[in-house]
């Protein structure tokens, strides 16, 4: 890490106390202590347990994708930390733009040689988008009414990062099912914009955005002949994020606070879906406000929303954060015998 990358961890963490400090001054003593009696510490064991699974879910995700009868076995330590490697970079760089490039100095760290290590972060890519994105037209169409008449002011925000998603993925799907057509469209963009900005700027734009779609359509074609991997990596997706997405609620069980799954899992998507346009490390800041909004429906204590809030992002933003600092320094050992890279 560099001090770019401490530099984001001071602003999250002042950030966050910031929020904890303005929530805390506000809120009783004795409404925090009778939130804290009464903690479920069996939910609160399967809290930390959700998160972890999600990783090892996301780990092993890659383990199938990387795997290969003709190589040595790696350690199963070695794919763990990528996914608690890109928890941290994700979380300490504005709009996670350090996650992706993360994962792939981890593969490289483990003996995965970078041209192929791409490849493998690309499958998942386009696996983990097509997931998220189902999940999200799900949660748009049986949740989203009642944000908007609750929570207008909100629901504009949650429904931009929807618009954000719901843009990526359908690059993604032109680029499998209309290759030729999505290059001929990007090409004439590429065109208009030359005619306002500078033509060597566009210019470099364009053969990045072309050399984007012909890898990600190369990788979408190597993924379609390998089926048994396309499935079990689809399931271990799901499995991932219904591990991430139940957190929430997990959080209320443990605060014995009653409320259905589906309502709070619903809340919680949105609550991501807001954090995706947040430009800062981590969302911070967004992320606590959005959490005591939506969840103040569930929660009629103010003590034990505010508990419920530190809970929450601890274990689905700084566990990741402490776990992939141990990840980054502690490498695993190097294996280079790949025949076929």
């Amino acid at each position: 890490m560099n001090k770019k990358h401490l530099w984001g961890i001071a602003i999250v963490l002042l950030i966050s106390c910031g929020v904890l400090y303005v929530d805390l001054k506000d809120t009783p003593v004795t409404q925090l202590a009778n939130a804290a009696h009464g903690i479920n510490y069996g939910a609160l064991i399967l809290v930390f347990a959700l998160m972890i699974l999600s990783y090892v879910f996301e780990a092993s995700i890659l383990a199938v994708l990387a795997h290969r009868k003709d190589e040595p076995k790696r350690s199963k330590w070695s794919f763990f930390r990528i996914p608690i490697i890109q928890a941290l970079f994700n979380a300490i760089t504005p709009m996670s733009t350090g996650g992706q490039p993360s994962q792939l100095v981890a593969m490289v760290q483990m003996g995965i040689e970078g041209g192929r290590a791409t490849s493998l972060l690309l499958m998942k890519f386009i696996i983990y988008q097509i997931v998220v994105f189902l999940a999200y037209v799900v949660t748009i169409i049986t949740g989203f009414k009642m944000v908007a008449t609750k929570f207008a002011g909100l629901a504009f925000f949650i429904g931009i990062g929807f618009l954000i998603h719901v843009s990526s993925i359908v690059f993604l799907l032109a680029i499998l099912f209309a290759y030729n057509w999505t290059k001929k469209a990007a090409n004439w963009i590429m065109d208009l914009l030359a005619k306002f900005i500078s033509t060597d700027r566009v210019e470099v734009w364009r053969k990045n955005t072309v050399d984007k779609i012909d890898t990600f359509y190369t990788e979408s074609q190597k993924l379609k002949r390998e089926k048994k991997k396309l499935f079990l990596s689809g399931l271990l997706t799901i499995l991932q994020l219904l591990c991430f997405y139940s957190v929430p609620y997990m959080v209320l069980v443990t605060l014995g606070v009653p409320a259905s799954w589906a309502s709070v899992t619903q809340m919680n998507i949105m609550i991501i879906m807001f954090m995706a346009i947040i430009p800062i490390p981590g969302a911070s800041g967004g992320a606590e406000y959005s959490f005591q909004t939506l969840f103040a429906t569930f929660v009629s204590s103010k003590g034990a929303l505010v508990l419920e809030m530190f809970l929450w992002r601890f274990v689905t933003y700084f566990l990741g954060m402490i776990l992939g600092i141990f990840g980054w320094i502690f490498k695993p050992k190097k294996i280079t015998n790949t025949p076929n890279d």
